[in-house]
């Protein structure tokens, strides 16, 4: 059993400056769980805590069950890769995963064995004859997995481990971890994993869960697709996706029996457009008296096109082009929709809609209102 439980975990500095507030969450028996959200968010705060790094100064910690506030770290039963790899330059890599086990006063034969079976797993056992500084970054990253395979705990802790390797090392690290998990979940071994980042598409690739957090605090735990579909409020939506959601804001108003918005401009820019709301997003709009509504309206990249939907479900609006932006076998469009900048996500194929491309050339942008998201103005709460 190694599920994790955070109870009202919290971490005030002697300064008195507060960097985790209240944390609430379980993280399951087997699951991979990723902690993302940008620099300062206190992820990697959250992580020392669990791993005993960090003092918790308020809340309960329970690993397996066990309360272990104030054990210490090699009594917690985790292994933690951090992001330097911290290996030992005068040790070979099989004698950088076998020290640990050696201080243990695991037997000889025990330790051999586990070494041979984290390196056939990572298929790294042509690489126990070297030193850390005859390999790799991507090998570098493989035998600090591999100290942690060789300690078989019950929890993983990954400290943004592949923040060092250039971006196609990234992406190919990224499955290597992911199908590793899967593989010591299916053996029947301990393979529940935290692991931060800052990097959305990495939290995005590699969570079954994901918590996102700001300024010490969880805004919100599910899965990616929910996360994506659903974000609980305009940060959420704003940080998970690239490019990020188009937000503004926008003012609730009618024409005819038709509610919609209008996006709102910054002070003496050019207005906005007025966008129908699909009927049930309308619908749950909560009633306001007074002063009319003011909301923060989204809409993803991909639901912003250069062509009418075949299915009539689009909304076409006046534009105008600020840059485009060559991924292959897509196109980031940047538009203005009177002063308000959006992106566009559209095939390739869609560019020569744009006639002209160059900057300030007039063109229409489609938008897929079905698809938009609706957020408290204060607050950020989703509405819908």
């Amino acid at each position: 059993m190694a599920a994790l439980s955070l109870r009202k975990i919290e971490k005030t500095y002697p300064n008195g400056f507060k960097a985790v507030h209240g944390v609430d969450l379980e993280v399951r028996d087997g699951e991979f769980m990723v902690f993302v959200g940008p620099s300062g968010c206190a992820k990697s705060t959250l992580l020392r805590m669990i791993a005993g790094l960090e003092r918790i100064t308020g809340g309960d910690l329970h690993i397996g069950g066990q309360r272990v506030n104030d054990l210490p770290p090699k009594q917690r039963g985790i292994a933690m890769v951090f992001q330097n790899y911290a290996l030992y330059p005068h040790m070979k890599v099989a004698e950088n995963l076998s020290f640990g086990l050696k201080l243990a006063g695991t037997p000889k034969a025990e330790v051999q064995q586990r070494v041979q079976e984290a390196a056939r797993l990572l298929e790294m056992e042509h690489l126990l004859d070297r030193y850390p500084k005859q390999l790799s970054g991507g090998q570098a990253q493989r035998v600090a997995v591999g100290r942690a395979i060789v300690k078989k705990p019950g929890v993983f802790l990954f400290d943004e481990p592949l923040s060092n390797l250039d971006a196609k090392l990234r992406a190919s690290m990224r499955v290597r971890l992911t199908d590793l998990h899967r593989t010591l979940r299916e053996q029947g071994r301990g393979a529940t994993a935290v692991y931060v980042t800052h990097d959305q598409v990495e939290a995005m690739t590699m969570g079954e869960r994901i918590c996102v957090l700001k300024d010490g605090v969880i805004q919100q735990v599910d899965t990616p697709t929910a996360l994506y579909d659903r974000p609980a409020n305009a940060f959420v939506a704003g940080f998970i996706g690239s490019p990020e959601m188009n937000i503004h804001a926008a003012d609730v108003s009618g024409q005819g029996d038709v509610i919609g918005v209008r996006l709102r401009p910054t002070d003496g820019e050019l207005p906005g457009p007025w966008l129908p709301l699909p009927d049930a997003t309308a619908a749950a709009l909560p009633e306001r008296a007074g002063a009319p509504q003011t909301v923060r309206f989204g809409l993803r990249p991909e639901h912003i096109g250069l062509r009418a939907r075949a299915d009539g479900r689009s909304f076409a609006v006046a534009a105008r082009l600020r840059s485009v932006e060559h991924m292959g076998n897509e196109v980031f469009v940047h538009l203005l929709l009177g002063s308000l900048p959006v992106t566009a996500r559209v095939p390739a194929e869609d560019l020569p809609l744009l006639g002209s491309a160059e900057r300030g050339a007039a063109c229409t942008a489609h938008l897929q209102m079905t698809a938009c998201h609706l957020f408290d103005a204060d607050s950020g709460v989703r509405l819908c």
